[in-house]
C-alpha cells in the first residue's frame, strides 16, 4: 500500500499539557503515530517547527531559551501528530521548575507507546552534548528512529558545516540505521526536503497505513 502523503503546512495547534496525566485526559488511548522534537533549550526546535510548516506562528519562539514550558501537541490529521517537547539543560529557572519539565519529558518518552521518531536537534556549533547523547540513547535502546537535526547549519561555511556533519555521523555510526544526522537551517531552508521525507516516512508505520486502508474498505 503506498504511504500517505502529509501536508505538513496544514498542521494545526492541538492542545498544551504540563505532562502525561494531562496528556492522557485530552488523547485518551495513545492511539496514532505521534513524533517528539526534543532538544537543548537553545536549540531552535520552535524555529525548525514553525520553517517545517511554513507557519510562523505555529510555535512560539523567544529570545529567552527554556519558554517552552509545556508539552505542545500539534495535529497533522486524526492519526498524526507532533509534539514538541520542553527544552532541557539551558533555560535559567528555578531548579524545581526545571526539574518539573525534565519530569514530563522523561515521562512523555518513557511512556508514549505511540512515539514513531524523535527528532533532537542540536545547535551545528555545540553538537553531541551529554544531555543530547542521553537521549539518543534512550531511543536507540526502546527501538525508536532517531533523527540528529543539526539546526542554524546557516552560522557556518560549506566547508565547517559538512565537517560538522561528518564528524557527528562518525560519532553516531554506532547506532546503524537508527540515527540519521541531516543539517537545518530554519532561515534558509537547507535541508528541509531530506526532514520532511523523513517526517513522513515515520508518519506511516506498516500498521497504521493498513489500519487507514481497512477503514476506507469498511466505510465504502
Amino acid at each position: 500500500m503506498s504511504e500517505t502523503r502529509i501536508d505538513f503546512r496544514k498542521t494545526k495547534f492541538l492542545i498544551s499539557a504540563p505532562d502525561i496525566a494531562h496528556l492522557d485526559q485530552y488523547l485518551p488511548g495513545d492511539t496514532g503515530v505521534e513524533i517528539a522534537f526534543a532538544g537543548r533549550s537553545n536549540a531552535g526546535k520552535s524555529s525548525a517547527l514553525n520553517a517545517l510548516t511554513e507557519q510562523k506562528g505555529l510555535a512560539r519562539t523567544s529570545k529567552t531559551p527554556g519558554r517552552t514550558q509545556l508539552i505542545n501537541v500539534f495535529e497533522l490529521d486524526e492519526n498524526r501528530r507532533l509534539v514538541d517537547l520542553p527544552g532541557y539543560g539551558f533555560a535559567k529557572v528555578p531548579l524545581a521548575l526545571k526539574n518539573k519539565w525534565q519530569k514530563a519529558l522523561g515521562e512523555y518518552l518513557q511512556e508514549r507507546t505511540c512515539l514513531s521518531g524523535v527528532v533532537v536537534l542540536m545547535d551545528i556549533r555545540h553538537p553531541l552534548k551529554d544531555l543530547d547523547l542521553q537521549m539518543i540513547e534512550w531511543a536507540v535502546l526502546s527501538e525508536i528512529p532517531v533523527l540528529a537535526l543539526l539546526t542554524k547549519s546557516d552560522k557556518l561555511a560549506q566547508n565547517v558545516k559538512m565537517k560538522t556533519v561528518n564528524a557527528v555521523r562518525k560519532e553516531l555510526a554506532e547506532f546503524g540505521d537508527w540515527v540519521k544526522v541531516e543539517p537545518f537551517s530554519s532561515l534558509k531552508g537547507t535541508g528541509k526536503p531530506k526532514v520532511l521525507g523523513i517526517l513522513n516516512e515515520w508518519c506511516n508505520p506498516s500498521w497504521l497505513t493498513e489500519a487507514e486502508k481497512q477503514a476506507e474498505q469498511d466505510s465504502e
